[in-house]
């Protein structure tokens, strides 16, 4: 994995591009480079920023130039192995052993037709010298970013959104409607971007720029489609071998020249693929992590370090144990700024402290059980869902008492958290509501009239436009199983948006690759080849991958209580951030700048406070926003802050 970045036709295009590869070093600690041709009356640049991993060796240094071609890439190719052999079979003759020379020549035999062949994680540009075109692809489930910004004819774009910033002189403009997008599910969603002019290309496409200024967009790969051809072999009666195939990803996510460890939090999915890495790298290391018992306890957090050193002992993994007493206060900006955009989701500090523990030790690749809940829903959300069908068959006056009932319950203690009032509570919110409506409240922060609230009211197009983005991807599908409906809307939506985008920042902040053997493109097609009645039975979610998982791991890992790869937020919000919650509130630059209302942030961190209700996540947001509002409105090149 890398930092890519580039220019076409872009003024001063060459110290562009150091500019965006300079702030792209994180990425790339092992090597860099660039590469420049003439286009027309301007030209290409590609800049690379390199982190070893497949052939160590110069022969796999970037930008790539053979043959009248040249390519600035990120990622991993994990059939690189066949698609060699087919190209060798072919007459081809390779210097080296990347993948990123089998990319190279895949796409001089086969072109854009080369890309729904790609297995892997991606996101690339290639430059052909003859005919002046340059492409940008990106893979299939959106798990590499691109970024893009086009002006006049031009194009800058690289894998952070922050490099774009930087080359351009720190001068783009705030969207506040991806930020209103940002407040109702605590990230950006994947078709938008937090600067106006620039762009994500989105996962599954490829555009190509062409000398005479026009631009041309393909799809080559469609999740959509993908789900509907999976609910047909449903309906056939097929039934794909899951184990196999969760096993065969995993060995292939495994290929290295430099050592690879584990996520391991003692859940269900690191646990399976920690056991099956183990089966085939003996000894593999892994790390998990842990918090001061005193915030675990307020949080009511499940105890998930003794499944996680369980699954070592079992499996001969050799564990490494991280406590989480942050300086929290430190950690936030730092986040804030290695993420791109205000994402809200503190499991990206975990990721990070991970990642930085294992660079340390000399780990440079991690695999991560990302991916596995999105598929084969075991989100609480997907079992709370159905749930909430037969709900809905409850008379009214006895569904009103309840609510009516647990709304005046307190969330905590003054020493511990109340989980499940805070599980019942969320349940309400969203249980009476219609499919649609009810799923997006499920996961997200408000409702439209708590959203308007916050808001200045000139905002409120755009939360118009944000609601009904998320009905017109939910409901576009041809699916008649509501939990992979559920399943879909997350694949494309949730996980591109959320976890995929702060797995790869955090991660490579601390500069290591983490790849994610569950989202891959085999695993999916099988995830959507289950009707829901195998992905939930009774009151198990995941039920057909516990099934597969049980084949090598013990009954009390695959059947114990979900676990959280998440953050003692409450805790954090009643001790080490309430004073920056207060001054945030009172007198933020949100708040200055009339984009929030201090009286509806104010309601919001009383009622948190009191314990009436839980609004921690929503608060911990509205730092992580404040936060990012402040470093893109100050005008200022960021690009040599430290991320160390």
């Amino acid at each position: 994995m890398c930092g890519i970045a580039g220019t076409y036709r872009w003024p001063d295009g060459k110290a562009v591009t150091d500019r965006l590869t300079d702030t792209l070093a994180h990425r790339g600690p092992d090597g860099a480079g660039r590469y420049g041709h003439p286009v027309g009356d301007g030209d290409v640049q590609l800049g690379h920023r390199r982190l070893s991993i497949i052939d160590l060796s110069e022969t796999g240094a970037q930008p790539m130039v053979s043959g009248g071609l040249a390519l600035t890439y990120n990622g991993e190719l994990y059939n690189a192995p066949e698609l060699r052999a087919e190209l060798a079979s072919a007459g081809v003759r390779f210097r080296g052993t990347s993948d990123t020379e089998v990319l190279l020549e895949a796409w001089r035999r086969w072109g854009t037709d080369c890309l729904p062949r790609l297995r892997g994680m991606f996101a690339f540009g290639i430059f052909d010298e003859r005919s002046g075109e340059l492409v940008l692809a990106r893979d299939q489930l959106g798990i590499k970013p691109l970024f893009l910004l086009r002006r006049g004819g031009g194009l800058v774009f690289a894998s952070e959104l922050k490099a774009l910033a930087a080359g351009t002189g720190g001068k783009l403009e705030v969207d506040h409607a991806a930020l209103v997008a940002s407040l109702l599910y605590y990230w950006v969603p994947d078709s938008r971007c937090a600067f106006r002019e620039a762009e994500k290309l989105p996962p599954g496409s490829w555009m190509r720029f062409r000398p005479d200024g026009r631009v041309e967009h393909g799809r080559y790969w469609n999740l959509k489609d993908v789900a509907t051809e999976g609910r047909e072999r449903a309906r056939s009666g097929e039934q794909p071998d899951l184990a196999a195939i969760v096993e065969e990803s995993t060995k292939r996510h495994l290929m290295s020249d430099v050592p690879v460890a584990t996520f391991l939090s003692g859940g269900l999915d690191s646990s399976y693929l920690t056991a099956i890495a183990a089966r085939h790298q003996p000894g593999i290391s892994a790390y998990t992590i842990g918090f001061r018992a005193e915030d675990a306890k307020f949080e009511a957090m499940p105890d998930d370090l003794r499944y996680a050193r369980q699954v070592a002992q079992r499996f001969g993994v050799d564990l490494h144990e991280i406590e989480i007493a942050p300086n929290v206060l430190d950690l936030l900006p730092q986040m804030t700024y290695s993420l791109d955009e205000p994402i809200g989701d503190p499991a990206a500090i975990n990721t990070y402290l991970i990642c930085q523990a294992a660079r340390e030790a000399g780990v440079k690749v991690m695999l991560s059980g990302m991916g596995a809940d999105e598929l084969f829903a075991g989100y609480r959300k997907h079992l709370a869902n159905l749930i909430a069908l037969r709900y809905q068959r409850v008379p009214r006056p006895l569904r009103r008492g309840l609510s009516a009932a647990v709304d005046r319950l307190p969330v905590a203690t003054s020493r511990r958290g109340l989980r499940s009032v805070r599980f019942a509570k969320r349940f309400l919110s969203f249980a009476d509501l219609p499919e649609e409506t009810a799923f997006r409240r499920s996961y997200t922060m408000y409702d439209q009239q708590e959203l308007l609230a916050l808001l200045n009211p000139d905002l409120a197009p755009a939360v118009d436009d944000v609601l009904t983005e998320h009905a017109d991807i939910y409901e576009d599908n041809e699916l008649d199983d509501f939990v992979n409906r559920m399943c879909l809307g997350d694949a494309r939506m949730f996980l591109p948006g959320l976890n995929l985008a702060y797995t790869d920042r955090s991660s490579m902040a601390a500069s290591t690759e983490v790849r994610v053997p569950y989202v891959d493109v085999e695993v999916v097609k099988a995830a959507f080849a289950f009707p829901g009645d195998r992905k939930i039975v009774g009151r198990q979610g995941k039920a057909v991958l516990k099934e597969a998982a049980t084949s090598i791991l013990p009954r009390e890992i695959v059947y114990r209580p979900k676990g959280l790869f998440s953050a003692p937020l409450r805790a954090w919000m009643s001790r080490d951030l309430a004073p920056l919650v207060r001054e945030v509130i009172n007198d933020g630059e949100l708040v200055r700048s009339g984009f929030l209302r201090r009286d509806a942030l104010q309601r919001l961190a009383a009622a948190d406070a009191a314990g009436q209700s839980d609004y921690s996540k929503h608060l911990w947001h509205v730092l992580t926003l404040e936060y990012w509002y402040r470093d893109a409105t100050s005008g200022s090149d960021k690009s040599t802050r430290s991320t160390a």
